[in-house]
């Protein structure tokens, strides 16, 4: 079966209310990487030199050599940009990226961090690229990262954050480390679950726009005054839908050899004091925040259609569309994935179906709907669904008349239109169906098929919302 593993839909319109401590209308969290030491140098036993993340523009890496300058620049990071901005941020809660073989190098730092009670999360064992790495081979790294990181901070990493991952990154971590939180994600502005085999795992987003990576790339910020207009800007509209009552996170990603440089911490220094002169804002380590969302929104183990079998699939939502199984038959075999999860996304697949039916077997849709408080009715013989949905309308307590009017549009409509009329009951009471009976049978046949088939799609999409929640 064709299934597509991207989840494009997320928390869509309406996300989950953060309840951030303190009724708080952001969180606002500093991540510092730590790379400096960790990063591709034949000293290291790579095969060329770094290239990533400078002040080199174009940089290209050097095979078999050492750079000179690119080394320097890395230096600086440890040497005096990681001093500048512990002086900066020693009394806020930062997350510490740290890259463990880069840790190990840097053991003043390592000290540092612990006295400002920061978190050191995992960043990797070394600051390398990891898309064509062999599985077998990234597993091994992630488990000699985490023994290092232990044996370097005293305590195994609760976070990890890989940044030049491969396809299988988050899934070996979540496999290997039993992390509180996985951060290689820009997805969205809050933290969600994902869900890898058996395991439940909370991803807290990172984020690359508001990140100081924009002063090395072409794309990015030329001087310090861009990054705090847009940390400042970013804040504010957060700040401001955390007044309207949808508080989020903002992530903000510094590095010791770029924000570390003076010019550029003097922006970071005013957009945090921005920041911190406004009421109601949350400054958390990304563990705080993953431990809040963790006890406040606990993973919930809904059903997920997309990963139903096909027999699974039709037991559950064959009746969806009356008597017509084979929707829900032709259903499964579309490209589905998480945003069909929903309501609204199976109930985009159903339609999908239905639309693309030939006219006859649409029709077959039809007239395999019962007539409003008809024969079937009192017989006894409606599906639960249609039941029920009658009874919600009072369809079925009638007076004597009631039934007579309703016996006698029924038949005048099947005799002009060949199908029985059918409308969304639960959008209406007795007297609004009474009128659109009247109004619709005036109609022509086209115009009445087009409103019988979408009156059909609305009933699906109620029974779903019924069945699903949504």
């Amino acid at each position: 079966m064709k299934r597509y593993p991207r989840d494009m839909a997320g928390y869509g319109a309406t996300p989950p209310a953060a309840d951030w401590p303190g009724g708080a209308k952001i969180a606002v969290q500093i991540v510092l990487n730590y790379e400096e030491g960790g990063e591709n140098n034949i000293l290291h036993g790579d095969a060329a030199s770094e290239a990533f993340l400078s002040e080199i523009t174009g940089a290209q890496p050097w095979p078999g050599q050492r750079h000179w300058n690119m080394e320097s620049i890395y230096e600086y990071g440890a040497r005096a940009g990681f001093w500048r901005l512990h002086r900066l941020l020693r009394d806020l809660p930062v997350t510490v990226y740290g890259v463990a073989t880069a840790l190990a190098r840097s053991p003043e730092q390592v000290r540092a961090m612990h006295e400002a009670g920061w978190e050191i999360a995992s960043h990797g064992l070394k600051w390398i690229e990891h898309k064509d790495m062999d599985e077998a081979e990234e597993r091994a790294q992630i488990r000699e990262a985490i023994r290092l990181h232990a044996e370097v901070t005293g305590a195994p990493p609760r976070g990890w954050y890989t940044g030049r991952c491969s396809m299988n990154t988050v899934a070996l971590a979540a496999s290997e480390g039993d992390f509180a939180y996985i951060a290689d994600s820009y997805a969205d502005d809050l933290p969600y679950w994902l869900r890898l085999g058996d395991r439940d795992q909370l991803i807290v987003p990172y984020t690359l726009d508001c990140n100081d990576m924009r002063f090395a790339i072409q794309a990015g910020f030329t001087e310090a005054a861009q990054f705090e207009r847009y940390l400042i800007d970013s804040f504010d509209m957060l700040h401001a839908e955390g007044e309207a009552g949808a508080p989020k996170m903002l992530s903000i990603g510094l590095h010791c050899r770029l924000a570390g440089r003076p010019g550029r911490a003097a922006g970071l220094a005013r957009a945090l004091a921005h920041m911190r002169a406004r009421d109601g804002v949350w400054f958390a380590t990304r563990l705080q925040i993953a431990e809040h969302w963790a006890a406040s929104h606990p993973p919930s183990r809904r059903p997920r259609p997309s990963e139903m079998d096909r027999a699974a699939f039709v037991a559950a939502f064959g009746g969806i569309f009356e008597h017509s199984p084979w929707i829900a038959e032709r259903a499964h075999a579309l490209e589905l994935g998480p945003a069909h999860d929903s309501a609204t996304g199976l109930h985009s697949a159903l339609v999908r179906v239905f639309r693309s039916a030939s006219e006859a077997e649409r029709l077959g849709v039809l007239t395999a709907h019962p007539d409003l408080a008809g024969k079937l009715a009192a017989a006894g013989r409606l599906t639960a669904e249609s039941a029920a949905e009658q009874a919600g309308a009072g369809l079925d307590a009638l007076t004597d008349e009631e039934r007579a009017t309703f016996t006698g549009l029924n038949t005048a409509y099947m005799e002009k239109f060949g199908f029985p009329f059918i409308i969304a009951v639960k959008d209406h009471d007795k007297a609004s169906i009474l009128d659109a009976f009247r109004r619709r049978i005036g109609n022509d046949r086209a115009t009445e098929f087009a409103e019988a088939c979408a009156q059909v799609e609305r009933i699906a999409e109620l029974r779903l919302k019924e069945k699903l929640g949504g």
